[in-house]
């Protein structure tokens, strides 16, 4: 669904009436195209004095065909005042060790606040706080947060900024995916991730021969794949390289055939509330596969009321499809160790599931406890190597969020740091990432596709 007055801001006549009034400004987002450079300048890498990931990360990004700028260069220009820009700014936070180390943080992002591309990227390296040495360490750590999520609500044109924590007990494997998470964040693919706090700690992590190939040899489980964000997540995968096995209810059938036709997936047709379902998808998948290296637990309904005026089926219904079913195929494709080491569980989630909703008390209930499945999951898959995370889109552009109401709908798109709506790609990129081979060390994480909504902020 088109966004007509995004449309008219970005027009000469929009942006005079938009900065006369004060209106919201919706930025041109830069999104993925295959073949495009990652980002099209530069990288200043910052660090704090101290820092223990600014070499290795500087190799990381010279690797990865990115120009690096010298600080000692990007500063104000005596004549005429101004900074040179950059297209990201990377900044080492983990020598920070105490709150007075803060200051590191202004002198580095003070003149760099205004000399940042249109939809630039920030992102600052961190300790998690509970590997820091002591409290004071843990305490400034832990302050990060509020500097990564206000530069996201402040730099405003597109730019957006991430807290990474990177673990102390760093193998190869982390490298290899905080590479995955660098090449993800600075990217387009990253458009309307906004304001997220990322943990990249061990795993079972494996770089691909071709990162625009980063799912080759993959065999991917996508549940919901007939439309929507399902439909553009085939997609994605699809691009990346994986073997893509589209699935949804045999009332779909048609939709679903025309998806997997146009990539070149097999779609198979299951309800998976069906009492047999999680057998008939494990015999389905060792026959055809003997294995399933990803599932991807996209499908979701909405049977929308008020507490008080909702029945048990509607209530039933959402928590069978939304999370009940999930959790019967995990445990049955993880029983017959059909996922295998390597393997990824990726769930969608929700902002309604974080934040709450008026009128969803069943949908929101579904959603957090897909936050619950990460949360007790993954330590419980660590010895396994196969990782868990999550995605919670925020307001996405579908058919569904058409049929809000128009005041209520442009409330939603407008009310995050971007002042748009998402697209269903926004949500495959993220997902993408999230199987990537290469994202192994990735694990345990909630990643909201919001554009940093104000709600549950």
């Amino acid at each position: 669904m088109s966004d007509r007055y995004a449309s008219f801001v970005q027009s000469g006549a929009g942006r005079a009436l938009v900065k006369r009034l004060g209106l919201p400004d919706p930025p041109r987002l830069r999104r993925y195209a295959p073949g495009e450079p990652i980002l099209p300048g530069p990288v200043l890498l910052g660090s704090a004095s101290g820092g223990r990931l600014t070499e290795p990360v500087g190799r990381i990004l010279a690797a990865a065909g990115l120009a690096l700028r010298d600080p000692a260069t990007a500063v104000p220009d005596p004549t005429t005042g101004r900074t040179p820009d950059s297209a990201a700014l990377v900044y080492d936070a983990t020598g920070i060790t105490d709150s007075t180390g803060l200051r590191q943080l202004y002198d580095f992002f003070h003149p760099q606040a205004r000399a940042v591309q249109p939809s630039g990227r920030v992102i600052v390296l961190g300790t998690p706080p509970a590997e820091c040495a002591g409290t004071r360490e843990a305490t400034a750590q832990r302050a990060l947060e509020g500097l990564t999520r206000s530069i996201g609500k402040e730099f405003g044109r597109g730019i957006t900024a991430q807290l990474v924590h990177v673990t102390r007990e760093a193998d190869e494997s982390t490298w290899t995916s905080l590479e995955a998470t660098l090449r993800f964040l600075l990217s387009g693919r990253s458009a309307y991730v906004s304001g997220q706090v990322i943990r990249v700690g061990a795993g079972q992590a494996t770089a691909p021969v071709d990162w625009e190939r980063p799912l080759d040899g993959q065999v991917v489980l996508v549940t919901g794949a007939a439309r929507g964000i399902g439909a553009a997540l085939a997609r994605v995968l699809a691009r990346d390289g994986a073997t893509v096995l589209a699935l949804d209810v045999p009332a779909a059938g048609d939709e679903l055939a025309s998806v997997a036709n146009e990539i070149g997936a097999s779609a198979v047709q299951l309800d998976l509330t069906a009492a047999d379902a999680p057998t008939r998808l494990a015999e389905y998948l060792a026959g055809r596969h003997g294995r399933v290296d990803v599932v991807v637990h996209n499908a979701g309904i909405t049977r929308d009321k008020t507490l008080g005026r909702m029945d048990a089926d509607r209530w039933n219904q959402v928590i069978d499809v939304n999370l009940s079913s999930q959790e019967r195929i995990n445990d049955l494709l993880l029983e017959r160790e059909l996922i295998p080491a390597g393997g990824r569980i990726v769930g969608v989630s929700s902002i309604a599931g974080i934040a709450g909703n008026r009128g969803q008390t069943n949908y929101a209930t579904s959603k957090a406890g897909v936050i619950g499945l990460v949360d007790s999951l993954a330590p419980a898959l660590r010895e396994r190597r196969i990782s868990v995370n999550a995605v919670a889109p925020g307001f996405i552009e579908t058919r569904l969020t058409a049929r809000i109401p128009l005041v209520v709908r442009e409330a939603g798109r407008r009310m995050n740091s971007l002042a748009q709506g998402g697209l269903p790609v926004d949500v495959a990129e993220t997902i993408s990432w999230l199987a990537w081979p290469a994202s192994g060390a990735i694990s345990g994480n909630v990643v909201r596709v919001c554009g940093q909504s104000l709600l549950g902020a």
